[in-house]
């Protein structure tokens, strides 16, 4: 028996580093964002022997530890192990694991904490935990925030778990995800509207929330006022998204990201500029870059008519344009029990 799960990366559309600590806990912060159709992917296989082995394609290792062993935090699949040190409850059982994503760590779509959360998913399959959606993503969060100290957010891990366009609230008292029921139109016409596009470049998002942490605790006022505004320009995407007001919601996503850019210098590049810039002159109404910021990926808001006038544009700059839908569903998990699935894997790990 062969355990699969997926959970989708996420399109944050705007209030990304209002769910930081500790600003979320002392003024709280919000989120809109959406799923989309790129993965991250989980394997789970019961062996033999008493041995656990990963296997990363993102990151090109394969790794075998002992299940009496510690697991110690060293740098290498950390992610895995901190998953197992919290939820493998000592067990003795071989297990092989097979991971891989459709976008790369670094990439802006929230690939580290959807990849932890899919491997939460097959841990609670297999051990039949009764864990509700916000125990998956409230442990997914702990994982990586507390155990591993890794900079970021809260809004990747609740983004996976629950899947589809989600209006976030963060607080001191906890976490509210707040599912929007979008017209089936208005989010046909806005996939047809957005245009994806890959910088090229991956970056190390703790690095740009490391500056944008301690301007908010120097209490740098633009850095204030920016987060304030972000948070604002967040709950009117929210209402232009449920009215259908999508040219409104273009010009917002500038608004956005004008905001955004004040948290830390590094969230922009030149080439970001520049390939924003050239989208801009070639009729683009709003966009951002997705994520921390530094590289990743580029979301473009077009006119319809304009869009690939847009995308011959940033690709003439070494921009790749990426094909996507929206994905409604969220983390799942499945049982696979066939021979031919289950010798792939063996083979794999």
């Amino acid at each position: 028996m062969i355990i699969r799960s997926k959970a989708p990366l996420r399109i944050s559309f705007a209030g990304g580093g209002t769910d930081v600590s500790p600003y979320v806990e002392e003024r709280g912060g919000v989120v809109l964002s959406a799923t989309i159709d790129m993965y991250a992917y989980g394997a789970l296989q019961l062996r033999d022997d008493r041995s656990i082995t990963v296997h990363s394609l993102d990151y090109d290792i394969v790794a075998k530890y002992d299940v009496d062993g510690e697991l110690p935090y060293d740098g290498h699949l950390d992610l895995v192990k901190a998953v197992l040190r919290n939820m493998n409850n000592g067990n003795k059982q071989g297990l092989g694991f097979f991971l891989y994503s459709d976008a790369p760590p670094g990439s802006g779509l929230g690939s580290s904490s959807t990849m932890v959360v899919a491997l939460i998913g097959l841990l609670k399959h297999w051990h039949r935990l009764p864990l509700t959606q916000y125990d998956m993503a409230e442990l997914a969060y702990q994982i990586e925030r507390k155990d591993l100290k890794i900079q970021g957010g809260m809004q990747d891990q609740y983004a996976a778990v629950f899947g589809g366009f989600n209006f976030m609230e963060f607080s001191r008292s906890g976490v509210i995800v707040n599912p929007l029921r979008v017209e089936r139109e208005i989010i046909n016409e806005l996939e047809c509207n957005l245009l994806l596009c890959y910088t090229g470049r991956t970056r190390l998002s703790a690095n740009i929330i490391t500056t944008q942490v301690a301007a908010y605790e120097r209490r740098d006022r633009d850095v204030l006022e920016a987060m304030e505004e972000l948070k604002r320009i967040t709950i009117e995407l929210k209402n232009a998204l449920l009215q259908g007001r999508l040219d409104d919601f273009g010009m917002l996503l500038h608004d956005a990201w004008c905001n955004k850019k004040k948290l830390a210098k590094q969230i922009t590049t030149s080439q970001i500029d520049q390939l924003y810039e050239v989208a801009r002159e070639a009729g683009a109404i709003g966009g951002k870059i997705l994520g921390a910021g530094g590289g990743g990926y580029l979301l473009l808001y077009c006119p319809f008519d304009r869009k690939h006038l847009i995308a011959a544009a940033v690709e003439k700059l070494g921009g790749q344009v990426v094909p996507f839908t929206f994905d409604h569903y969220g983390m799942q998990t499945w049982e696979v029990k066939s021979c031919a699935a289950s010798r792939s894997v063996t083979a794999a790990v």
